[in-house]
């Protein structure tokens, strides 16, 4: 009865392993990586983009995003879009705190990366490679898909609207 309960603990822990693995996130440390999207290119001659990831940090302290960089674009920043006296501007950030047990979600609108420089345009469908540089969990490479021209917030679909970078 023992090696029947062990070996149903076994497969339950295999199988939830296998479904997280599956769930389109990455892990660094404490610090998890999801739902990544660029925005396509708007034109062939484009010479910026825009990123967007959320991160989800499961580590008991906080920890900073403190860089980003990409083969992609000669740069990489980590951006802020804001809105003043009624008109909206970017800033760039030097970094961006994800606290304890906590969410930091990147969105139109809001903070994204912004590729500076693109090599190439981005192409729907085609995915990118961006590197994150965190304060305590070190440097994690994630890919990520690039979307619709359009494409904004978490709705992946065809029709989603977006807002601007």
């Amino acid at each position: 009865m023992r090696r029947i309960l062990l070996e149903l603990s076994a497969a339950i822990a295999l199988t939830l392993a296998a479904i997280l693995a599956s769930s389109g996130g990455v892990s660094a440390s404490g610090v998890m990586i999801m739902e990544a999207f660029a925005r396509a290119s708007a034109t062939p001659t484009a010479s910026a983009g825009a990123a967007y990831i959320s991160l989800m940090n499961h580590a008991s302290q906080a920890d900073r995003l403190l860089s980003v960089s990409t083969p992609a674009a000669r740069t990489a920043e980590i951006h802020m879009t804001d809105v003043v006296d009624g008109v909206m501007k970017m800033k760039s950030v030097q970094s961006l705190e994800i606290p304890a047990m906590g969410t930091l979600e990147m969105k139109t609108g809001g903070y994204h990366i912004m590729l500076i420089g693109l090599t190439a345009p981005l192409k729907k469908g085609e995915e990118i490679e961006v590197t994150l540089t965190f304060e305590k969990a070190g440097q994690v490479t994630v890919k990520v898909p690039v979307g619709g021209v359009a494409q904004g917030g978490h709705d992946h679909g065809e029709g989603s609207e977006g807002s601007g970078g």
